[in-house]
């Protein structure tokens, strides 16, 4: 019998410690001396990871294969023209099945475009969890060095950051900083050759936005607080091509209100962006605002949904070849799955220089179904989600799609079905920062209703799709193309 089902008790057990615990309470995880070895592994294998039994048939909150989660966390993969590869990290599984309790590995690895190949995917931390929410991000520096990001879920585990000991070389690694951060964002900024680091600090419970500069990742300027709204915020972020130009996007957890309060019931749209590394921040308008905001009524509102009683969930941030930003969300009437809190909106939201413009453009099945934008150089809007039910609808994920809009958002296409008949849900796709399309989208699988082993995939700009190899005999392997 598959082991992850074994553990199915201690899961629901450890979830239900999570939700009831804040970080402040929670007792700090010892660091081991080989959580921090580096080590080959033999296979891509993601890690599954649940959040708040529901206690009904739909068994969590959100729930899958989450080698690629969250939104919150970015960059996870960056294409580097000069090397013809695309880097990125995955939160691994350290067994899938061969264990009785998994734990979170940090993997580093590339996809070769000139061969086609991926070689072994190297380990530089254990996480000594199997929270998700402490998967890595990455970086890249204008030498060609190579930097993860392994954040911790709260106070209690320790986060770090690793470089790599050569350029663009994956296999010896250093550690630069261990410390304390959530929810990683590092932008490295190649007109000014710094990296701005946008992070989460908790305070008392609560998620606080913050940022921080470094001209090389080992020394940092003190943390500044962007934001810290009623109960605290998410953020998501993106940087405009290679600028140096920043947008984040963030809602706020309410204390008030009809729809209800914390963290389940995350509202609103707000919108800031720094042309200078976090020096100056300004409203879309371009208007400086005086940092921190902790007013729901502030000058980087985009839209009240509190007073439309509706949940937000931000996506992902894209520009037009003109600049102007357009944000990726979905609204729902509530943070419990099913039925009852749909219907599960998918819009657009973009900057038209005086006003924005907000447009619907399909519905899915669940909160959590993430999906990434992308806005081509020929003027073309692309969206890949999992939009489609699944297998296990209701559930976090589902069958990827492809939409397009030749009409910036105005109507949009079924581009095309990128999965179909699967075994599992599939769930996050993530776009890497300057994406080929030979490897457009990155994400993975695995059954919301119950841990099961994870496979990670990965998409072409024209819809065909690659399984990573779960087991490898050797030092490189071609992806399986998926039928």
């Amino acid at each position: 019998m598959n082991s992850f089902l074994h553990r199915a008790p201690l899961l629901l057990a450890c979830a239900v410690a999570l939700s009831a615990a804040t970080p402040k309470a929670a007792t700090k995880t010892p660091v081991k001396p080989d959580d921090l070895v580096t080590e080959v592994g033999d296979g891509y294998r993601g890690i599954w990871y649940m959040n708040q039994p529901t206690k009904d048939e739909y068994v969590y909150k959100y729930s899958g294969g989450f080698a690629t989660y969250p939104q919150q966390h970015v960059p996870i993969a960056i294409y580097v023209a000069s090397q013809r590869k695309t880097f990125f990290v995955f939160g691994g599984s350290a067994g899938n099945v061969s264990v009785s309790k998994d734990e979170l590995q940090h993997y580093v690895s590339y996809y070769d475009h000139t061969t086609g190949t991926v070689p072994r995917p190297v380990r530089i931390v254990q996480k000594r969890t199997e929270d998700a929410h402490d998967n890595p991000t990455l970086s890249i520096d204008a030498a060609g060095y190579l930097y993860v990001f392994s954040s911790a879920h709260g106070v209690s585990r320790p986060s770090y950051i690793h470089r790599s000991k050569k350029p663009y070389d994956i296999t010896a690694w250093e550690l630069l900083v261990t410390t304390n951060f959530s929810y990683t964002q590092p932008w490295y900024l190649p007109q000014s050759k710094q990296f701005l680091f946008l992070h989460t600090l908790y305070k008392n419970g609560q998620r606080t936005l913050n940022w921080k500069s470094s001209p090389d990742a080992r020394e940092w300027t003190a943390p500044q607080l962007i934001a810290h709204i009623e109960m605290g915020d998410y953020q998501v972020s993106q940087r405009q091509g290679d600028t140096d130009r920043v947008a984040t996007a963030f809602d706020l957890h309410p204390d008030h209100g009809r729809g209800g309060t914390g963290l389940n019931f995350r509202t609103n749209i707000y919108y800031l962006e720094t042309r200078d590394a976090g020096r100056t921040w300004t409203t879309v308008d371009g208007k400086a605002v005086a940092l921190p905001l902790t007013m729901a009524d502030n000058p980087a509102l985009v839209r009240d949904y509190r007073t439309e009683n509706l949940n937000v969930y931000l996506k992902d941030i894209a520009f037009t070849a003109g600049g102007q930003p357009v944000l990726l969300y979905l609204t729902s009437k509530g943070f419990d799955p099913g039925p009852k809190s749909g219907p599960y909106q998918w819009y657009t939201a973009r900057w038209k220089g005086t006003a924005w413009e907000y447009r619907p453009f399909t519905t899915s099945d669940h909160n959590y179904d993430h999906g990434s934008m992308y806005i081509e150089a020929d003027g073309t809007w692309r969206v890949i989600a999992p939009t489609a039910p699944g297998p296990q609808p209701f559930g976090t994920g589902g069958d990827m799609v492809m939409w397009t809009s030749g009409d910036q958002g105005k109507t949009w296409k079924k581009q095309k079905a990128l999965t179909h008949d699967s075994r599992y849900n599939h769930t996050y796709a993530r776009k890497p920062v300057n994406a080929d399309p030979g490897f457009y989208a990155l994400w993975a699988d695995g059954s919301p209703r119950e841990p099961t082993p994870s496979s990670l995939y990965f998409a072409t700009k024209d819809g065909v799709v690659f399984r990573l190899p779960q087991h490898m005999t050797g030092d490189t392997a071609k992806p399986e193309r998926v039928p």
